[in-house]
């Protein structure tokens, strides 16, 4: 239809947005696309780079795009270049008038964009700062004649394409889980007899792990395919090995196709398997050994300049048992990296939109490497609240509406510190209940002390108080929801239970504790899902009780840790 349409001469022309109201004159530079004889944008001469916005805020894909554009067109405005901002949002940050030199209010399409550029012939278009949905659009601006600045079009390709990114890895002697590809139910049979049960189903280029899942048995694959062949239907569906209880780790660095600067490694909280924009993260790591992260370090440089990286790149490891590999690589900007800018102070997407204009890392990047001596936990804000009887429990796709961050000096208080900041109460006092799956049982044990030693109460389901009763722990036991009442539910709802630890497992267990976790929801009592946030709040529930919360700007954290990189 493009085609036809400039075979025709019907071109799309700019007009102004009257943000006077037809009072005075309108000088900002906003611009809407029609169809009509004459167009309003002035003609410039100066060097120009365009830059493609996330489009609508929606769960998977928010603000943190928004926020590496805005940084994005800062830059560039610095290093001497109009910058044309198109998005579609009026509630972002990049369509401000003082953000860009130019905004073009059009939505996020090929034609729409190449309409622009046939407009505004920029010398550059950058897609690696709004997300999947300018990402779509690489090859097919790419083919057009645009140029992409950064990472190109086929480095990107090389990263999604789950057999040519296989090869890659198998080059570079750097592991990952068994997997396989494919386009059909009977497809992923056999995929799933090779590679085995649980298996990590998702379907190619899509953000906020839309339509992933766990699956546990033949019978719930089939469905599952559906969902993964209808969510992108051009690309094949990825089938992962899922490793339960493994760590995740992800890490943000910038690179120029020679150099690559880490920004952050960033140990999730939860289990491997719980998307990263639900998961609680940490900088610096707080449980992996230094052989680790060295490792973690090597292959993400490797990776880095194997894909001819030039600005922003976000790789998801899994450590399990001591051996680290990739779960997936996406060379652009991640949801990320305005948490670990400003947990270290690196302005992560500063540096990539410069490096994606022309420059070295070695000219730009800091010259001391950042030691931090505090920590820093964001935290994930989920909406469970507002969708009664939705079950709490994470998973691969992607729930939260947005993240808080907590900084202090010791872990404990900076997840205290988080979990505040997204709204939970955190208990003085009072009673918690404890319901959890048997491979942690054992674990449950020296938790449930710790949190006696506080002061506080434990109620159990019959199966774990039996166990932590022979441990010695003075516990309480409750009905469970259908053994009659009153039960665990009636307490919930009675206001009885100031903390629930529910953890599940596995297919038939993932949706056990179902009714207590949303009437947990529902009534507003934090509700723990995994072993390893109930160790971060246990610390948290300490540093609260040994003294009180302390405020300091980030700035002074920044400044400190600058001193003693200058050391």
């Amino acid at each position: 239809m493009r085609r036809l349409r400039l075979k025709l001469g019907l071109r799309a022309v700019f007009k102004t947005v009257d943000t006077c109201a037809a009072e005075f004159a309108a000088y900002t530079p906003y611009y809407y696309s029609t169809y009509e004889e004459e167009t309003e944008v002035e003609e410039s001469k100066n060097k120009k780079v365009m830059i493609l916005g996330s489009g609508p805020n929606r769960i998977g894909q928010g603000i943190e795009f928004d926020y590496c554009c805005v940084h994005a067109a800062f830059a560039l405005k610095e290093e001497g270049y109009e910058t044309i901002m198109v998005n579609c949002n009026p509630e972002t940050v990049s369509t401000d008038y003082d953000t860009s030199d130019r905004l073009y209010f059009e939505p996020l399409t090929f034609e729409d964009v190449m309409n622009i550029v046939d407009a505004e012939k920029p010398d550059g278009v950058i897609i690696q700062f709004g997300g999947q949905t300018p990402l779509k659009l690489a090859k097919s601006l790419d083919r057009a004649g645009v140029n992409i600045f950064g990472t190109s079009p086929d480095s990107i390709d090389l990263a999604e394409d789950r057999k040519l990114f296989g090869k890659l890895l198998s080059d570079l002697s750097i592991p990952q889980p068994d997997h396989g590809t494919a386009r059909s139910y009977n497809e992923a049979l056999v995929v799933a007899k090779e590679v085995g049960y649980p298996l990590l189903v998702r379907p190619s280029y899509v953000l906020g792990g839309r339509a992933m899942e766990i699956v546990y048995s033949e019978e719930r694959l089939e469905g599952f395919m559906e969902r993964a062949v209808k969510a992108s239907p051009e690309h094949p569906v990825l089938l992962d090995k899922f490793l339960e209880a493994a760590i995740e780790v992800d890490v943000d660095a910038v690179s120029d196709g020679e150099e690559v600067l880490i920004g952050g490694i960033m140990e999730h909280i939860e289990e491997a398997g719980i998307h990263s924009g639900d998961s609680a993260c940490v900088i610096p790591a707080y449980s992996l050994g230094r052989e680790t992260l060295e490792i973690i370090k090597e292959y993400t440089v490797k990776l880095a300049i194997a894909l001819k990286v030039k600005g922003l790149i976000n790789i998801q490891y899994a450590v399990k048992d001591d051996k680290v590999m990739v779960l997936e690589v996406n060379p652009r900007a991640s949801r990320t990296v305005p948490f670990v800018s400003k947990a270290t102070g690196i302005p992560l997407a500063k540096l990539a939109a410069k490096i994606a204009g022309g420059r070295r890392l070695a000219d730009i990047a800091p010259k001391n490497k950042i030691r931090m001596d505090y920590t820093a936990i964001k935290e994930a804000v989920l909406p469970f609240n507002r969708f009664p009887g939705t079950d709490t429990i994470l998973g691969p796709e992607m729930r939260s509406t947005g993240e808080v961050m907590g900084v202090s000096d010791s872990f404990g208080m900076a997840y205290a510190k988080s979990q505040i900041a997204t709204g939970f109460t955190i208990p003085a006092q009072g009673k918690i209940f404890i319901s959890v799956n048997n491979r942690d049982k054992r674990a449950i044990i020296l938790i449930a002390k710790q949190l006696v030693g506080l002061g506080y109460e434990i109620i159990a389901t019959k199966g774990t108080a039996e166990v932590l009763l022979r441990s010695g722990v003075t516990v309480e036991t409750v009905k469970k929801v259908h053994e009659g009442r009153p039960n665990v539910v009636d307490m919930v709802k009675n206001g009885e239970i100031q903390m629930i630890i529910n953890t599940p497992l596995g297919k038939g267990s993932r949706s056990d504790g179902y009714h207590i976790r949303t009437v947990a929801a529902v009534n507003g009592v934090p509700c723990i899902t995994t072993m390893a946030a109930a160790g971060a709040m246990l610390q948290g529930l300490d540093d609260l009780q040994k003294g009180k919360i302390e405020v300091r700007a980030i700035q002074d954290y920044h400044q400190r840790a600058k001193k003693k990189a200058e050391v």
